[in-house]
This record gives structure tokens, sequence and C-alpha cells, in this order.
């Protein structure tokens, strides 16, 4: 009787292992699955962040392009142009306020108020200057050649309006002496002609 229990009891425990040998399987088949399945993942994952640390760095190079300032920018006429209206103004300026000042027609009030307008007008041109020299210059700004030729042409547009306000400006001054000195030289005609009349 013993002997029919014991193998009953070794055909369980096999059973058992034989049981455990295919949960075993399938555990190392699930593993197998999973492993695989990481890996597609983190290929995927591996190759995204590949792509798009390539498309960052397209961009950080198109980015650090435009920080560069190309030589048809660097040569573009219109750089001379503004840095010449600039030399006329200061020059026009000068010589203006030189010849109101000498003519001793203006009163002092008068001459500081041109002085104050040829003062703001100098300081708004030479940020002009300022503002063409950040557009030319690289690692300044971040624009493509068009916007830097647009800048330097708005630049340009505005130093020009600059040298025109000006010259207008000169002119009602130089108008303004013009009849100045017709009414100094009307008051001693008479003064001349009733002193030559009343001796």
């Amino acid at each position: 009787m013993a002997l029919p229990l014991r193998s009953s009891g070794q055909s369980t425990e096999i059973q058992q292992l034989i049981l455990n040998a295919e949960k075993l399987s399938q555990f190392k088949n699930i593993l197998r699955d999973m492993k695989t399945g990481y890996d597609i993942i983190s290929n995927g994952y591996n190759t995204i962040r590949n792509i798009a640390e390539g498309n960052f760095s397209l961009h950080t190079v198109f980015l650090d392009g435009l920080m560069l300032v190309s030589p048809e920018v660097k040569k573009y006429g219109r750089i001379a142009d503004i840095i010449s209206l600039q030399g006329r103004i200061n020059s026009e300026y000068r010589s203006a306020l030189s010849h109101f000042r000498s003519s001793a027609i203006f009163n002092s009030g008068e001459l500081e108020y041109m002085a104050n307008v040829y003062g703001r007008l100098l300081n708004q041109s030479k940020d002009n200057l300022e503002d063409l020299l950040l557009v030319i210059t690289s690692s300044q700004l971040r624009m493509s050649d068009e916007e830097r030729l647009a800048q330097i042409d708005r630049i340009y547009n505005d130093i020009q309006d600059k040298l025109l306000f000006l010259r207008k400006f000169n002119e009602s001054g130089n108008v303004l002496l013009a009849q100045r000195k017709r009414e100094i030289n009307d008051i001693k005609g008479i003064s001349q002609f009733f002193n030559g009349k009343n001796p």
C-alpha cells in the first residue's frame, strides 16, 4: 500500500514540476516580449530625440547665421550715404549756428533755442548711427539680410528727413536774419534821414 501512495506523490510532484517549467517558460516568453517592447520604445525614443536634436541643431545653425552680417549687406551703398548725411548734418548745423551767433541779430534766448534744436537733432542723428552700427555688426542682432537692408533703408530715410528738417530750420533762421537786417537798415536809414534833415 505504501508503494502506490509513493508513486502517486511522485506523480503529483512531477506534474507540479512540469507546471512550474511551463510557467517558467511562459515567464521567459513574457520577459523576452517585454524586452523586445522596451527595445522598440527605447529605439523609437532615441530616434525621435535625435531627430529633435538634429532639428534643434538646424535651428541653432540658422539662428546663428542670422547673427552674422553678410558681405552684401556690408557693401550696401546706403551705409556710406547715411554716414555722409550725418557729416552734412554736423557741418551744416555748426556753420548755421556760428553764422547766427556772429550776426549779432539774435538775442541770447533765441540762440539758446536754436542750439537746443540743433542739439536734439544731432543726438537723434547719432542714434541713427548707433542703430546702423547694430545692424551692420555681427553678433548684435538676429536678422536676415532682407531685414538688415530694410533697417538700413529706414535709417537712411530717417536721417535724410533730419537733414531736410535742418535745412528748412536754417532757411527759416536766414529769412528771419535777413528781415531783421532790413529792419535795422531801414531804421538806420530813417534815423540818418531825420538826423540829416535835423542837424
